[in-house]
């Protein structure tokens, strides 16, 4: 599994960075996906998809790569709620109702990969 370790840490580090543009390129759906209860909408979504590209590029750092691992981990669990909001109103491109119901469940436990992923590279 070693072999595979660091093709995975690009793979990883791209998909943060592609998934942190993406907010910045088409902020509507990830707007969408908020839950109401949470203040700024707008602001939240750029603030987290900055966030996935800083910690995409600090994974590539060895000297920055496990912090930016944790942080990882923490951002998924900080925007676990959206998911999970995401699931329960059924939310897709248009807005509450329009969702696929089950690429939104499908959805939720693959977080955790995400982080099983990420806390791969804590133990270096």
């Amino acid at each position: 599994m070693a072999r595979f370790k660091k093709p995975l840490l690009y793979l990883l580090s791209f998909q943060l960075c592609l998934a942190g543009f993406l907010h910045l390129l088409n902020p509507e759906f990830f707007v969408r996906i908020i839950p109401p209860a949470l203040p700024e909408p707008e602001w939240l979504n750029v603030i987290s998809g900055l966030i996935e590209i800083v910690l995409g590029v600090y994974l590539l750092e060895p000297r920055t790569r496990v912090l930016a691992a944790w942080g990882v981990i923490a951002l998924l669990i900080a925007v676990y709620p959206a998911n999970v909001y995401m699931m329960l109103e059924n939310v897709g491109p248009e807005g509450p109702g329009t969702g696929s119901p089950v690429v939104n469940w499908v959805r939720l436990p693959f977080q955790f990969v995400f982080g099983a992923w990420a806390w791969w590279y804590t133990q270096e």
